[in-house]
């Protein structure tokens, strides 16, 4: 097996041997890559973690009530049904 630090390293080396224009290219491509990959994920329909949070503890919140407003209606149905 290779030393997973070893490799490290090697790249390392690699990095900094290469000339400044490679260094900035390869920046620039994974700065592209970034807006790419960014501009899609806009367009699916999807939510950011936070948000999905929120979400998630107002739903938690409604069962709660309506949890609440059944135990309520139960009790209300049982008086109803003494009389």
């Amino acid at each position: 097996m290779f030393d997973p630090k070893k490799l490290e390293q090697i790249a390392k080396q690699i990095h900094d041997s290469m000339p400044q224009p490679v260094k900035d290219l390869g920046a620039d491509v994974e700065s592209k890559v970034r807006q790419v990959i960014q501009g899609q994920l806009n367009k699916l329909d999807v939510v950011s973690r936070e948000e999905f949070d929120v979400q998630t503890q107002v739903l938690l919140r409604t069962r709660q009530k309506l949890t609440e407003m059944e135990q309520k209606l139960a009790q209300l149905e049982e008086k109803l049904a003494d009389k």
